[in-house]
């Protein structure tokens, strides 16, 4: 009997000690997740403080490449990335892109990002030319048609692996609006009628991005549905607040919980969120977004260039709005005017300079995990 309660005491002693050294190691792990985050935070922190205010508010902005002195521009406004455009590609070769993108980067102090809208279908910007593919990437509709999700998955890796190959490492893509009329202007860039369809659509999509260091884009907040082009006017969407819940939210709450990291937002007046401000320029729209779907990642505009916002207030105004807003990063084609306007503002108390720095934290915090900081 003596000899049976010893051998259950040394076995609840292991069986303790196991406990003691996982539980020790799991503490050990944590600690060691947490000095790694602070050391990250540290480090974008001293960034921060070692800015100028034209050097924070010019990292806000994500830019149409110049036609002309692109490599003055980044040392000029200290912008925080270029978009590229089916122009930008047209004379080139796989070769002469890359080292084009490259000189981009070996110019900036703080990394760039370098965007293109290659969505599949209607917009691609880099597969439109047989130089870089033997033909466009194809609609996110006609992919599945031909494959379903292993084929979606496939479609974007290969997409993802061309532009990286160049240098590029933002995606404006994927597009997750719900659009339910295929006379839609927004229809043929979708993934089609179903939100639940289109949410998994999302997910596989982020994932497949990530896992070839492209960052990914979700558009357009809080979703097109069936609204005007607003490339060309303004919009307006009279859809009750419960439809977007029911339906729009969902693709972009699962994207963001496969772990994407930016979210443009588009220029349509939504007025059961706000009947006054496009969502692009509305605190509204942008509190839902961060405070709804819990999104703490980096809010980007369409365009400002659009008509959609054009037709609404003066580019100067526009760029201040966007930020006041809430946008992070300012995706806009009269940045040299804007970039000027936005520091004038915080120069007059318009804009706080916290409100800078909250959005250039973000900023430098995606560029550190996408691992070009």
């Amino acid at each position: 009997m003596k000899s049976k309660v010893t051998m259950i005491l040394c076995v609840l002693a292991v069986g303790i000690g196991l406990w003691l050294g996982i539980d020790s190691q799991s503490k050990e792990k944590d600690q060691k997740v947490s000095k790694t985050l602070d050391r990250k935070a540290d480090v974008i922190e001293k960034t921060i403080n070692h800015m100028t205010l034209e050097e924070k508010v010019g990292q806000m902005f994500i830019v149409r490449l110049p036609e002309k002195d692109a490599l003055t521009a980044i040392d000029q406004y200290h912008l925080g990335g270029y978009i590229l455009y089916a122009r930008d590609f047209r004379n080139h070769t796989k070769e002469s892109a890359t080292s084009m993108i490259k000189s981009y980067q070996d110019n900036s102090k703080i990394p760039m990002l370098i965007g293109v809208d290659e969505e599949g279908g209607t917009v691609n910007r880099v597969s439109l030319y047989p130089a870089f593919r033997n033909s466009p990437f194809r609609s996110p509709q006609e992919v599945y048609k031909s494959g379903g999700w292993e084929m979606i998955t496939s479609d974007a890796i290969e997409k993802s692996k061309l532009l990286r190959s160049l240098g590029i490492n933002v995606n404006f893509a994927p597009v997750v609006d719900v659009s339910e009329n295929p006379n839609d202007y927004i229809y043929n860039r979708s993934f089609g009628s179903d939100a639940d369809m289109t949410a998994q659509y999302a997910k596989k999509v982020v994932k497949a991005m990530h896992k070839e260091h492209i960052e990914p884009v979700l558009k357009h907040f809080p979703g097109y549905g069936n609204n005007v082009n607003t490339h060309t006017g303004i919009a307006h969407d009279t859809r009750s607040y419960e439809q977007f819940e029911t339906s729009d939210f969902i693709p972009f709450q699962e994207g963001v919980k496969a772990g994407a990291n930016i979210i443009l937002v588009s220029h349509n007046i939504v007025h059961s969120m706000d009947d006054k401000y496009p969502a692009s320029l509305s605190p509204k729209v942008h509190k839902i977004l961060r405070e709804t779907l819990s999104f703490d990642g980096v809010v980007v505009t369409d365009d400002l260039y659009m008509e959609g916002i054009t037709q609404y207030v003066k580019k100067e105004e526009a760029a201040i709005l966007a930020v006041q807003a809430g946008n992070d990063l300012i995706c806009c084609t009269d940045f040299q005017t804007q970039i000027l306007a936005v520091v004038s503002a915080v120069k007059d108390g318009r804009i706080s300079e916290e409100r800078i720095n909250s959005s250039v934290r973000r900023i430098l915090k995606l560029k550190k995990e996408m691992g070009i900081l």
